[in-house]
Order: structure tokens, then sequence, then C-alpha cells
């Protein structure tokens, strides 16, 4: 299961890294936003710069569970390091916490 996982988690990397790409030529063109303007180009500018940081939040997260696969310790939960549902990392496979340790906000 940790080479399909290795597998996807690159794929999900790579598609992040070509999104973070294209919102940052996006954010490249930075439009009039002077009093008066009646654009929206503030409201735009505000909404990629949020995806911005959240995509680059995924990158790290992405990168941190490629870590933990080369080191073998994919699949267990940082906190009590109980192995992590197979089906919880299939639906959040950035998870670093087993859904006991989540459900009770015990984090890092």
């Amino acid at each position: 299961m940790t080479t399909l996982m290795k597998e996807r988690l690159l794929e999900e990397l790579a598609a992040a890294e070509a999104e973070l790409a294209e919102v940052k030529a996006e954010l490249a063109e930075k439009p009039d936003m002077g009093p008066g303007t009646g654009s929206t180009g503030a409201a735009l500018w505000e909404m990629n710069l949020a995806r911005r940081d959240r995509l680059e939040m995924r990158i790290r997260e992405l990168h941190q569970a490629l870590e933990r696969v080369r080191l073998g310790t994919y699949g267990r939960c940082l906190v009590c390091g109980a192995e992590i549902d197979p089906e919880r990392l299939e639906i959040v496979p950035t998870a670093t916490t087993c859904a006991d340790c989540a459900r009770r906000g015990r984090h890092l």
C-alpha cells in the first residue's frame, strides 16, 4: 500500500505545484485597485493570495508525507504511534494522526 500511496502523493504534489505556478502567474499582474475603479480586481487578488497560501501549505504537507514514506513511518500516528486506518489515509493521505488522536485534538 505504501507504494500506491507514494505514487498518489507524488501525483498530488505535481498537481499542487502546477496549480501554484498558475496562481503565481496570475498574481504577477496586479490589477488597478484604486478607489472608485469599481473593479473586482481587489477581491480576485485577495482570493488568489489565499489560494496561494493554501497551495503552499498543501505542498509542505505532501513533502512531509513523502518524507515519512522514505523513513518508513508513513501511516503511523505521530502522537501515539498507532497505525492510521488505511481508510483515513485514503481520504486524507497527508494525515499525521490516527482518528482517535484527531478527535481528542492531540497534535504535535
